[in-house]
């Protein structure tokens, strides 16, 4: 008895665990397709390089008036980090996907506001 239930639990673990990948998977499939809704963070991958995506982001930060407090660029993650215009954090983390592809990733405060992570996201789009 005590087996079949654990293996019950399990099995429903793995359907959901298999669920939220096949949703990233065609979400990333999708290209500069619809943005996704993750963990309190918008993502969408871009039809443009890595370094035009950085480019893009840290221009679009500057047009809607966010204030930037930090940027770590590396060689597999770019991030943005600073206030919002209410004073909530934001967070844009830019990955390359491929050598004219990259993901962008936008969270702003805890856990997260769909509407004001869209805009920015939005406006990264529209400069690329």
């Amino acid at each position: 008895m005590l087996k079949k239930i654990i293996c019950t639990v399990a099995m429903g673990f793995m359907c959901v665990h298999l669920t939220g990948c096949v949703a990233v998977l065609g979400a990333a499939a999708g290209g500069a397709g619809t943005a996704t809704w993750l963990g309190g963070k918008l993502s969408q991958q871009v039809d443009a390089s890595y370094e035009k995506t950085q480019k893009a982001a840290r221009s679009s930060l500057v047009a809607l008036k966010l204030t930037i407090t930090r940027e770590t660029v590396k060689d597999d993650v770019a991030q943005f980090v600073g206030d919002y215009t209410d004073g909530r954090s934001f967070w844009v983390d830019i990955r390359p996907v491929s050598l004219t592809a990259s993901r962008v990733d936008v969270r702003v405060g805890v856990p997260g506001d769909q509407d004001a992570s869209r805009k920015i996201l939005d406006k990264i789009v529209a400069s690329l």
